[in-house]
């Protein structure tokens, strides 16, 4: 079970990772046209506080236990995405952008695999 983790974390780290890299990198009408229509409803500041988020927590899934460095963050980190994609789960549904909504509850199941997997029997 521990390598089925470590690879749903790569999984999400990467995804996470690409997302948050493209909303930090990108201006907001950019990321509109390439079918983040949701971000049309938040302020610029706010879209970039969630890639930083994404960022930040793409790099807590791999980093702190392969370096054996406070690997709590680890869970810690995958709770954060899981509470990320809550809040995904709800704009999207109330856009009824139901295949996005889709796809955010499989990386919110895959986020508390993680957390449940890292506090719990599989911890580090």
């Amino acid at each position: 079970m521990n390598v089925v983790l470590w690879i749903i974390a790569g999984v999400l780290a990467l995804a996470f990772l690409a997302a948050g890299v493209m909303k930090l990198t990108q201006p907001k009408p950019k990321l509109i046209e390439a079918g983040m229509g949701w971000a049309e409803g938040y302020h610029p500041v706010a879209v970039k506080l969630i890639g930083l988020a994404e960022v930040l927590a793409a790099i807590g899934l791999i980093l702190p236990a392969a370096l054996d460095i406070a690997p709590i963050l680890v869970p810690l980190a995958a709770t954060g995405l899981a509470v990320i994609m809550v809040g995904a789960v709800v704009v999207h549904a109330r856009r009824k952008e139901n295949p996005m909504v889709i796809g955010n509850v499989v990386l919110l199941i895959l986020s508390v695999v993680v957390a449940w997997g890292r506090f719990g029997p599989y911890s580090f």
